[in-house]
Formats: C-alpha cells, structure tokens, sequence
C-alpha cells in the first residue's frame, strides 16, 4: 500500500481546494452576524502564544452547557477561524460553542498540541457552567479522544464531561511514521504510541465514532479501531466524505446534532 495516498484525502475528493475558502467565507459572515448581536467573544486566551486563543459563541438564553469542536487540518493547517459557522447547529439547542485553535507541526510536537488543547478546555469551562460535550474532526477529533485519558484533564472539568464526538479520527498513529508528513510530525515509535487513542483506558465517558462513508478506507480503518476498543457506537455516514462530513453541525435539526447533544 502506498500509504502517503491512503492518508490523502484531499486528493481523493472532487473539489477539495474549494473547501478552505468556502468555510473561511461562511465562518467570517457567521462571526459578523454573532458580532452584531453580542454573541461572539473572539480571540480570548487561554495561553501565551498568539494561536493559544479560543473564540466562544453564546446562544439567546442562558447556556444549556458548553460545546467544544476542535479543528482539524493533519496538525499541520487550519486554526478557529474556519469553522465558526459549525456552532449553528449547537447554538440552536442554546448550547454555547467554544473553538480554541492551538500551535501547529513542526513548530510543535503532537504531544505538545494534545496539552495546548487540555489547557484550552480547562480556560474554556470556566467561561460557561454546566455540562461539557466535545467534538472534533479528523486531527481534532484525534485530539477530543485523547482528552479522555486517565489525568488528561483536572478533575472538576473532566467530571462535566457528557459524550465526546470524533469524527473522522486517527486514533493509531503508529502508520503516521511511514508517511511524507511525519517530516513535520516527527512522530518517533513511542510519542506515536503514546499519543494513540486506542491504546488507552475504555472511558467511562460516552463515545461516539462517526465517519463518512466515501472516506479513504484507512479512515473508515480508523475509525473502527476506535470504535471496537472503546466499544463506542459507531456511525457511518452514508454518502460523506472527509470535508462534509461534518456539514452536519450546522443543522440543528441533523442527526449529528441530535446525537451529540442528547446522548
């Protein structure tokens, strides 16, 4: 198998390049609309670099609780301000919706990112009371699983923890090392190891894997792997692929939502 094109999705999905500019566009309108109405709070920080920020998007009501979706982008691309738009479907549920981006390979490790996110999550719960559920796509959603390990996070915060959503995941990282791009993760056996969902403790926490149907097959491998470690439910999303996948988020009416925020 040549892995570096089993591991590219973006090469493999009619019209990839329209993606990222397409959902800069709708998240900056998005932002503005909540910016008019005083429901944005954008670039608040939660450490000292200048991708260490979070923005938080607030419903009409008091919060129900908090919703935290975390990008994706291979580690290596992408940051908050793509994917604003995606709170719709959360905020419709009077959910608010927290979005940090964090430090990007090969600056930093992956094992590096894992703890930017960690300590973005303990700043974002103190900014919204109530139950805590967490989403991410593809890197993100990498990262959302790892955030149920054992100490990953301080007590209190992983105590509001209700169900965590990863879509699209790597949740084994061991392949990552024989791919072109490990020149930026300079993923080595053990981080990959220790950085690998499937190797940690089943949470006690509710689970949801969700990939797209028309994914590349290692991420539909992935995704299962996850799935059957955890013994997670398991959706596979008929007709999707990597960058619709998601699309979902926005409806609140869509079963992604309904599942997220009700399971």
């Amino acid at each position: 198998m040549d892995l570096d094109d089993a591991y590219d999705n973006a090469g493999h999905i009619t019209g990839s390049d329209e993606y990222p500019p397409r959902w800069a566009a709708e998240a900056e309108a998005f932002r503005q609309r909540q910016g008019v109405i005083g429901r944005a709070r954008l670039g608040l920080m939660y450490g000292h670099g200048t991708r260490q920020a979070f923005d938080l998007f607030l419903p009409d009501l008091t919060p129900r609780g908090l919703l935290i979706f975390v990008h994706g982008g291979y580690w290596r691309r992408f940051d908050r301000s793509l994917w604003s738009h995606f709170a719709t479907g959360a905020l419709g549920h009077e959910w608010a919706v927290a979005m940090p981006s964090y430090d990007l390979v090969p600056r930093v490790r992956i094992s590096h990112i894992t703890q930017q996110v960690a300590q973005a999550i303990g700043v974002m719960a103190r900014e919204v009371a109530g139950p805590i559920r967490l989403v991410g796509h593809s890197a993100g959603g990498h990262l959302v699983a790892r955030m149920l390990a054992p100490e990953m996070l301080a007590a209190d915060v992983a105590g509001r923890i209700e169900h965590a959503m990863a879509i699209s995941a790597v949740s084994d990282l061991r392949p990552l090392c024989d791919l072109a791009m490990n020149a930026d993760f300079r993923l080595d056996a053990a981080e990959a190891h220790a950085e690998s969902p499937i190797f940690q403790p089943r949470p006690e926490v509710p689970v949801t894997v969700w990939v797209g149907a028309e994914e590349r097959p290692v991420f539909l491998d992935q995704s299962r792997w996850l799935a059957e470690a955890w013994r997670a439910g398991h959706i596979i999303d008929e007709g999707k692929h990597h960058f619709d996948v998601i699309d979902g988020l926005q409806d609140p009416d869509s079963a992604m939502v309904r599942r997220l925020l009700t399971l």
